[in-house]
């Protein structure tokens, strides 16, 4: 079996901005499918739930993009009659509890990690990728399969950056895998690089759950409570059965990651 992951990230990876509040944080998710699960059942699925709530034609098709969505903006209008909302709030609910999947998610502190290395400091966007490629070698190994990894464009020289760092952790591989190790499970040594407006349905997927997942990750971090609204709910879902874990059941270092 050959699986996927899609990428999706909150924040940026600017240490510049990390003392502002607003900007200290910078979170990647991971999603993975197997491929022929995308082919068969994602993409359909995702496709008939955009037909059934908004104006949805194939030669002008809708991307999932949470802000908007949340924001009732066209073509997501729709979602301003309550009734209509509550509705695609269950269905998309009921798709991210069925789904077969699993998550991995890394958050750094950028202004804690200039703290601690205040010589050397690591570009936060590749730090979180090498744990995400790490973990999902973990996890085609755990599943005896091989995959791929698929980011949101970022543009012309962050992807030429990100292709980069991704081909040396292939390459030389990573704190915690050799490269032959990492070459045993990754069936390229490029990343793949697309933009959700390809309509791909894995990083419109990523792009749902990337945020609840960072709160998630801040919440545990602060030994706060989770939020009570409809991140919430997806976060239920995620911590009950889609984030990678230990055999013992623990999530923490494993389908999500605190940095530094």
């Amino acid at each position: 079996m050959k699986y996927r992951l899609y990428i999706d990230e909150v924040g940026n990876s600017d240490l510049h901005s990390s003392s502002d509040p607003n900007h200290r944080y910078l979170s990647l998710t991971g999603v993975a499918f197997s491929l022929d699960y995308v082919d068969q059942v994602v993409f359909p699925t995702l496709e008939s739930l955009k037909r059934r709530y908004f104006h949805h034609h194939a030669d002008d098709p809708i991307c999932l993009h949470r802000k908007e969505i949340l924001q009732k903006k066209a073509p997501f209008d729709s979602l301003r009659d309550p009734k209509i909302e509550a509705a695609f709030n269950e269905d998309l609910l009921r798709i991210l509890m069925d789904f077969q999947y699993t998550v991995f998610t890394a958050v750094i502190d950028k202004y804690e990690h200039m703290r601690q290395y205040s010589v050397w400091q690591y570009d936060p966007y590749h730090y979180c990728l090498e744990i995400l490629i790490e973990r999902f070698c973990f996890f085609l190994e755990t599943s005896e399969a091989t995959g791929d990894v698929l980011a949101e464009s970022r543009g012309g020289k962050e992807d030429r950056r990100l292709k980069a760092s991704f081909h040396r952790h292939f390459s030389t591989g990573t704190r915690f895998i050799n490269p032959e190790k990492i070459a045993q499970r990754l069936t390229s040594s490029q990343l793949k690089v697309k933009s959700k407006s390809n309509n791909i349905a894995g990083l419109q997927f990523a792009d749902i759950i990337a945020y609840p997942s960072y709160r998630a990750a801040l919440a545990r971090h602060d030994n706060r409570p989770l939020p009570e609204d409809f991140s919430g709910k997806i976060i239920t879902i995620l911590e009950t059965s889609k984030y990678y874990r230990s055999s013992a059941g623990e999530i923490q270092g494993y389908g999500r990651k605190w940095l530094p």
